[in-house]
Parts: structure tokens; sequence; C-alpha cells
């Protein structure tokens, strides 16, 4: 099993664990406000620190202070299947049913993905025409994702070890070394695991200047620190061999000490002979044994376990602009973020996939935003939003170019209602789709994707004091399945095998937060 292609634990590739609504990268819940009507970007309020900045210059003069917490919760499954064309009418042309595989040729993995607290702040400072601001949020990831089961990309190389070995076991060169690798009950199995977190933190700073009663205008910058961390590894890889499952490594361990004490055997009876055509058998029984033992070395390596230990670090910056427009009942706001070109770096404590050297720069830019949202006032008591976000993903560099894979940008659409019941309560909801533009899916793999969704919040805004409000609010993401079919090439022990594969990829997710605004 050639080392590259075996250690398809590639662990840590674009591991995204967005914690939630937004782009392929990026998170735009920053607020509680968000979850229960996602149409905030024409809004004039303190979570516009983030979603309308400009806005925030019509804000009464003041301090305004905004803080919140969320929980939210992912599940991700994928079910995947191969088939081998060339062992068709084989019991190797499907090989995942030998280890789970449903009558579909289907084998589900499932990933639970957990953030039990989210955070966020947002504040401003008010004056007649400049405004100071600052907000902290998880701009992008936030979140923990385990596979306790591993993925398929991690098994598929695993599952054509029995067909290996049965090729093998007639090989009249095995056969002559006294190898045992046939069986009437072929099968394997293999315990793999993969943990990841992502976690990007950002800082806001930004100043907006109310130009007129009419318009502001903003600008500024978000710091952006980068920290991923990933664990995993690949043990106990097993293969039916004589009729009985055995840990290949320690199975390949024994051969190797059979054939090594064989070759040492000959070559000292070759030692004591004068007879020169003994002499040269013994030495070729000898040399064939010691070759048998070099080879099955090697195997043995690839079907060692791994581990893979990885942190990952970088930071850079996000230049933001944003326009606010109102004219009698409409309020109109918009901003630019610009695309963040940074790399992050390998902290690797341990790699047996070769695949993620200590100090090692992968690009990892964070995609530019350009953000386009109205509010109307119907009543006094009554309002309605709409938004538009443009996610620029073709810009943003990623490892090996994955970016090139995408058809087009990500696009969302956004609306939502306020109504304010009294002036102690506000009720409000919102609906959002987001649009990837994934093509025929070469973007995704089952370590990274996401697809296509529409999501749905609700909640409430309580006035629970004269300068204090308190927010709850409650969202799920309701995400379209996304088959992809395609061919690729494994390489197994020295052979490279076609195969055709099957991802069917779902997702769910549910987020619940509360938090509190204060006005001094």
């Amino acid at each position: 099993m050639h080392k590259n292609k075996f250690a398809a634990m590639a662990l840590a590739v674009a591991f995204s664990l967005p914690a939630c609504a937004g782009g392929l990268l990026t998170n735009t819940n920053t607020n509680i406000a968000f979850n229960r009507n996602f149409a905030r970007d024409g809004v004039i309020a303190i979570d516009g620190v983030y979603s309308n900045p400009a806005g925030v210059a019509f804000l009464p003069k003041g301090f305004h202070l905004s803080l919140n917490i969320q929980n939210a919760y992912q599940t991700r499954t994928i079910e995947s299947g191969m088939t081998v064309p060339s062992l068709q009418g084989t019991p190797f042309y499907q090989p995942m049913k030998m280890n789970g595989a449903n009558d579909d040729n289907l084998k589900t993995y499932k990933g639970e993905a957990s953030v039990p607290v989210l955070p966020s702040f947002q504040a401003a400072l008010v004056y007649d025409k400049w405004s100071f601001q600052l907000g902290f949020s998880l701009i992008g990831g936030g979140g923990k994702c385990t596979f306790n089961d591993g993925l398929a990309s991690f098994e598929r190389p695993v599952a054509m070890i029995p067909a290996v070995l049965a090729q093998y076991a007639q090989d009249p060169q095995i056969q002559a070394l006294g190898l045992q690798l046939g069986t009437i009950t072929p099968g394997y199995s293999v315990d793999s695991y993969m943990k990841g977190q992502q976690y990007v933190f950002g800082t806001q700073l930004g100043v907006s200047y109310k130009v007129n009663e009419h318009l502001a205008v903003y600008g500024g910058f978000r710091f952006n620190y980068i920290y991923n961390k990933y664990q995993g590894s690949i043990t106990n890889i097993s293969a039916n061999i004589g009729g009985e499952n055995v840990n290949l490594y320690d199975y390949f361990g024994t051969q190797i000490t059979q054939l090594s004490d064989k070759a040492a055997s000959y070559f000292a009876l070759a030692a004591t002979t004068s007879d020169p055509q003994l002499k040269a058998q013994l030495e070729a029984a000898a040399a064939g044994f010691t070759k048998g033992a070099e080879t099955l070395t090697g195997v043995q390596e690839q079907v060692a376990d791994k581990h893979l230990d990885c942190t990952q670090n970088g930071w850079g910056i996000t230049p933001i602009i944003g326009l606010d427009y109102r004219i009698g009942n409409l309020n109109i706001g918009t901003r630019l973020e610009f695309t963040n070109h940074l790399n992050i770096e390998n902290n690797t404590k341990r790699d047996d996939t070769g695949l993620y050297g200590d100090g090692v720069n992968t690009p990892a830019d964070l995609p530019g935003l350009f953000t386009l949202g109205a509010q109307y006032s119907i009543l006094p008591s009554l309002r309605v939003m709409a938004s538009w976000h443009y996610f620029f993903d073709k810009d943003a560099k990623m490892a090996d170019d994955k970016q090139k894979l995408l058809a087009g940008n990500t696009q969302e659409y956004l609306a939502g209602v306020e109504w304010d019941i009294n002036k102690y309560i506000t009720v409000s909801a919102g609906g959002q789709r987001t649009h990837y533009a994934l093509g025929n899916g070469s973007y995704l793999t089952d370590m990274s994707f996401v697809t296509s969704s529409y999501s749905c919040g609700f909640g409430a805004k309580f006035k629970i004091a004269k300068n204090a409000s308190v927010n709850i609010a409650y969202f799920w993401t309701n995400y379209e399945h996304f088959d992809k079919s395609y061919s690729q090439d494994l390489s197994v022990a020295g052979q490279t095998i076609s195969v055709d594969c099957t991802d069917r990829f779902h997702r769910t997710n549910r987020v619940l937060g509360a938090g509190i605004d204060i006005d001094l």
C-alpha cells in the first residue's frame, strides 16, 4: 500500500466546521438578533457593529453594548460506497460489504459537532457625528467534530486488502515461500478515528461618520486569528487469513521472522557444504527467503498503525468599508469585507502520514463578502427586512487551489419581519437561502463538505429595564442532500486499482442563543 495514497487519512485537509450561518468558511450569526431575524444588513441596531457598521452612527448618543452566548449542534452524515469494476463477479466487487455496508453497498459514517459556548459582543460609543466600534466573535469555525468510526476515505484502501491477499495467495513465488495468505471467508476490519477543531477569532475595530441626517459611512478592519487542531488514527488493520481475522502488522511480523530464520538456516547450511551445486541451491533458497522477508517488511510498514496530532495557527486582517442611507421609513445598508489572504502554519507533534510536516505553511484565505440590506417600517411597530450576501469564494486561495473546483461564488438571500407587540416585547422571524456553487461536487470530500440550505429562525426581545433588553432566539438549518459519484485510483501493495465511489452528503444544524443589550 503506497504510503501517500494509503494515508488517505489526510485528516486536516480542510476540515471546516462553520458554527452555523454564512458562507463556506464564514459565520454570520454573531448576535442573537441575527438568529431571530437573519436580514440584519439594513437595520440600525447595536448588532450592526458586524452587520451594518455604518448604520451604527444613527444610534442614540451614548454607549451601547451587546453580550451574546450561543449553543450550536451539528451532525454530518456521509453514506459511502465503492465498487471495483475489474473484480465484478468476485466477492471483492463491492468490498465494503465485508465490513458493514448495506445491501445498497453504502456504509454510514456520522460525525457530531458541538459548540457548547459561542460567545460574542458588540460595543459602540456614539457621538453627534462619530461613532467608535468594537466587536468580537468567532467569525469562522468554532466547533469540534468527531468521527468515531473514521471516514470512507480512510477505509477504502483497507477494503482492497482482501482482494490483494487473494491474488498474492495464487502467486507461485508466495506459495514457494510457504506463506499462508488465502481464505475462503474474505473479510477485513479497521479502527479509525478523527477529531477536528477550528476556531477563527475575529476582533473588529472601526469608525463610522454621519455625513448628514440621511447618510453615514464606515471604515474599519477585523483582526483574525486562526487556531486549528486535528487528531486522528488508523489502527488495528486486520484481514481474514486462513479463516481467522488477524492483525496484519503482527501477522506479517511473524512471517518476516520465520522467513528470516529460514534464510539464516539455509545460509548456515551452505557454509558447511563443499558441494558447489548444493551450495548454490542452498544460497538461492536463502536469498529467496531473504527477499520474501524484505518484501513483507515493506508491506508490513503500510499496515502499521498511523496517527496524526497537528495544530495550525495563522493570523490576518480583513479591511471593511460600509455605507448606510435612510430616508423616511426606508433604511439601506451595505458593507464590503475584503478577502483576507493568509497562511496557517503546522505545529506537528506526530504525523505518520507524511502529509503535515512541522513548520509547513498552507494558504487559508478568508473570502471577501459584499452585503446589501434594507429595512422598511410598514407601521411604527411593524418592520420588514431583506438582504443579499455575496461571498468571493473563488478569490480565496485554499490548499492545493481547492477553490478552483467551485463552479462559482456563494450567494445568500435573506428576509425577515419584526413586530413590537408593546413597548416591552418585540418578536421577529426570518429565513435564509444559502446557495453554494458546487458544480459536479469535486470540491466536496467526506472530510470537508457543505451543501446548499434553507434556514429558519425566530425569537424575541424583552425590555427588562429602562436601559436593558434581553434577546432569545432559536434557528435551524435544513441542508440539501448532495450525491457525488466519481472514479479514483487506489495504490494498494504496489498495485494501482481503479474504483468507482459514491458519497451521499447530509448535515443538520441547530442553534439556541441568548443575549443582553445595554444602553447607557
